[in-house]
């Protein structure tokens, strides 16, 4: 179940992060309303999760699911950059968070 809420809590990063650009600097509520939801509930499956798995190992598979997530969304809903490079490196980061799976019980 750790893993779980820990894929729950990186889900939800996704979705702030993304979020903020939606807010307008928090001016827009609905928008701005979301995103401190998504802020909390990642924040709380976080906790959740670490419970039980190592903090460290927690911390960066939730961190880099933010991270490919937003990356990806970035480049699909605000037109950013699609280079080879870019692509590569957001597999490096997946290769790792899978690395930290494998050697996490």
């Amino acid at each position: 179940m750790p893993w779980l809420w820990l894929t729950l809590a990186g889900l939800l990063e996704i979705v702030w992060a993304i979020g903020l650009k939606y807010t307008d600097g928090f001016t827009r509520p609905l928008p701005s309303v979301i995103t401190v939801l998504a802020m909390i509930g990642s924040v709380y499956f976080l906790a959740l999760a670490v419970r039980s798995i190592p903090i460290g190992t927690g911390y960066a598979v939730w961190t880099g699911i933010g991270a490919v997530g937003v990356a990806i969304l970035g480049m699909i809903l605000f037109d950013e950059p699609r280079t080879l490079l870019r692509i590569i490196s957001i597999l490096f980061i997946v290769a790792g968070i899978a690395g930290l799976k494998l050697v996490t019980a």
